[in-house]
């Protein structure tokens, strides 16, 4: 049986809030494995149904919760995924049975 203190249980609460977005988990997909990626490249690997300002919104916002950091190069900014643990419940996540 699992004693999982309440502070973990508040982070994971708040990690499982912020990408619990069909976009926010495309971009964690994308990003699984490569070491980066640039907004441009994200974009390119969700498609063109998702507009640059949507993504740059999520990104942000994934980015203020700890779940990526960026870094700025020139005119590009480069995305990663801090907590690279969320691959393994993705991988949960898409192998359960889903009626």
């Amino acid at each position: 049986m699992r004693n999982i203190p309440f502070e973990k249980l508040d982070y994971i609460s708040m990690v499982l809030k912020t990408i619990s977005h069909p976009i926010r988990l495309k971009i964690i997909e994308s990003l699984e494995s490569k070491a980066r990626l640039n907004v441009q490249e994200i974009s390119k690997y969700i498609g063109d149904h998702v507009e640059q300002s949507l993504l740059s919104h999520h990104l942000i916002k994934m980015k203020d919760k700890g779940i990526l950091e960026c870094q700025k190069e020139g005119q590009f900014v480069y995305y990663k995924l801090v907590i690279k643990e969320i691959t393994s419940l993705l991988d949960c996540m898409e192998n359960c049975k889903v009626k």
